[in-house]
């Protein structure tokens, strides 16, 4: 005679297999972990338990989350470095319809050089400037609040 399987406990899952294609579009919009969670209407641990016993789940959402990183970066670099397309222009000319190519051009843009070095080469080119205090610095400090002391109320 066989034993009846025991309940493992707990409520069923709530994950559906069509999960995964929402969380690779959720990925590439950008969604963070909880708000992923919410999408789905759970909390972010059971999100991180879905990670967990869904391979075909995580999969998804590290594809979704790594393309939209990747193609971010590239248009970044490329905002930063400077770039050029081809574009058609149209005309009308008294009622003929003229197309001409040209080339748009797009100089190094210098908001996306800042980013990208800050947060590439944070040692280099971070923009916070922190001063070492030197023994003149101190100096200088201790000076001034001696004269603040000497100051009427």
């Amino acid at each position: 005679m066989t034993k009846p399987l025991k309940n493992k406990g707990g409520r069923p899952t709530d994950y559906l297999k069509v999960y995964d294609a929402q969380a690779t579009k959720l990925g590439l919009l950008g969604y963070t972990d909880k708000e992923m969670a919410a999408f789905f209407c759970v909390t972010e641990r059971t999100l991180n338990v879905w990670k967990l016993k869904h391979p075909t789940f995580v999969h998804a959402l590290k594809e979704g989350k790594e393309v939209a990183d990747m193609e971010v970066t590239a248009s970044l670099y490329k905002r930063a470095k400077g770039y050029e397309h081809t574009e058609t222009k149209v005309f009308n000319n008294q009622g003929e319809i003229l197309t001409h190519d040209v080339i748009r051009k797009y100089p190094p843009d210098p908001i996306s050089i800042q980013y990208w070095l800050n947060n590439r080469q944070p040692k280099r080119w971070r923009s916070k400037v922190e001063h070492a205090e030197d023994s003149k610095d101190a100096s200088l400090t201790d000076s001034i609040s001696k004269l603040i002391d000497k100051l009427p109320n």
